[in-house]
């Protein structure tokens, strides 16, 4: 089990302590929702830990196998419901650089798009948020 640590600090804004590393977080609310917008929302922090999560588990299975995908990106667009505000949809783009790509077969590449979409934190989302996902093999 993990324990992070949050205080609120005033104003709309957050800050959490990862128990086992000390590393530390601001939140700050979006101006859309009364905030100043200085740092990532809570639910900016679901979309980021839904890349991150998939980046991640896709890295272990490229460690595990002999893959390289080092230097992929990975954008996710979080769009919000009118009030009451809830995560709506989550767009998440992964893009494998070329010359990594190439080194993949079409197996590979299956795999890793296995992997992706059966991440801890995307199984963790309710089916109410939508996820569609979109894997790039090559900056194109």
């Amino acid at each position: 089990m993990v324990s992070i640590d949050i205080t609120y600090e005033g104003d709309l804004h957050t800050e959490a302590v990862h128990g086992p590393s000390k590393a530390k977080l601001s939140t700050d609310a979006p101006v859309d929702n009364h905030g100043r917008g200085e740092s990532f929302s809570p639910t900016d922090l679901v979309a980021t830990g839904l890349g991150c999560c998939m980046s991640t588990v896709m890295g272990i299975l490229s460690m595990k196998r002999g893959y390289d995908i080092t230097g992929m990106r990975v954008n996710v667009k979080k769009l919000m419901t009118p009030p009451p505000r809830r995560i709506a949809r989550l767009e998440v783009s992964l893009v494998v650089p070329a010359e990594k790509a190439a080194a993949l077969d079409a197996t590979a590449r299956a795999d890793l798009e296995h992997e992706a979409n059966h991440c801890p934190v995307r199984l963790s989302l309710l089916d109410a948020i939508e996820v569609p996902v979109t894997f790039r093999w090559g900056d194109a």
